[in-house]
């Protein structure tokens, strides 16, 4: 790889017309922000039900007290060994932000399929401490990052606001990436893997109801994904054509 060498006062001439356009990303990214603030919010109906650490709960419960509530759809399907190791690199960099949060009237909780044991023995292991819940009902499918089987037969599932058409989906010929995640958790086959996805959700609590104000799925996630905001920034970038990154207790043994 070549690159251009400069003299600094070219790299500072370079830098400065940078900033203009990295101050432009940063004001459409404060508009963007108040356009999600400004979508309608929708009553959950629905009487979810989860398994806490807590004993059962309600998606009313998992606000904790607070008025907003932010979920972390983590993939973790019920008969998996492991969590998913890239929703785990996400969860490394919001395990302590949920502290902040949730002095600011806002509880961010992780939500999985998998049984609670699983996920509070697998938080054990990660040294994490956010809340973790699991839903072996609906929620999960209702908010668009659980399947089932006859939707990936019939080739209707919709992830991510369009009907198949992420890598996920393509069972037929699946990227690398997708069979190495599958063996990677333990599930069963590719087709068992991507019956769960990732995603995120927003709820607001407001006159005893609540409501769903917001969902982000795929790369719509990629801002809450804090080592990438980092290698961004790096001389290299992302640098990547492969899947890297490890569970953190995984690099001492690669």
């Amino acid at each position: 790889m070549t690159h251009t060498i400069g003299t600094r006062e070219q790299w500072l001439k370079a830098r400065l017309e940078l900033v203009q356009s990295e101050k432009e990303l940063t004001r459409r990214s404060d508009e963007l922000a108040r356009r999600r603030q400004a979508l309608p919010w929708v009553r959950v109906e629905k009487n979810y039900r989860f398994d806490t650490e807590n004993g059962p709960a309600t998606l009313g419960d998992l606000f904790a007290g607070r008025s907003q509530l932010l979920v972390y759809h983590f993939m973790f399907g019920p008969d998996w060994k492991q969590g998913c190791a890239s929703c785990s690199a996400i969860a490394d960099g919001f395990n302590h932000t949920a502290v902040h949060l949730a002095h600011h009237d806002v509880m961010l909780t992780a939500v999985s399929r998998a049984s609670l044991s699983k996920l509070l023995s697998y938080r054990q292991r990660m040294g994490w401490s956010f809340p973790w819940a699991s839903s072996p009902g609906d929620f999960n499918f209702d908010y668009n990052v659980s399947f089932t089987e006859e939707q990936q037969r019939a080739g209707t599932i919709e992830y991510n606001y369009e009907r198949n058409g992420h890598a996920m989906d393509q069972l037929a010929d699946v990227p690398p990436i997708v069979a190495e995640h599958a063996k990677n958790v333990g599930a069963r086959d590719v087709a068992e893997y991507t019956r769960d996805r990732p995603g995120m959700s927003a709820y607001i609590r407001k006159d005893g109801a609540i409501y769903h104000t917001y969902s982000a799925y795929s790369r719509g996630l990629d801002g809450l994904w804090g080592m990438y905001q980092w290698l961004d920034r790096a001389p290299l970038g992302r640098n990547e054509n492969t899947m890297w990154w490890k569970r953190r207790d995984e690099y001492a043994t690669a």
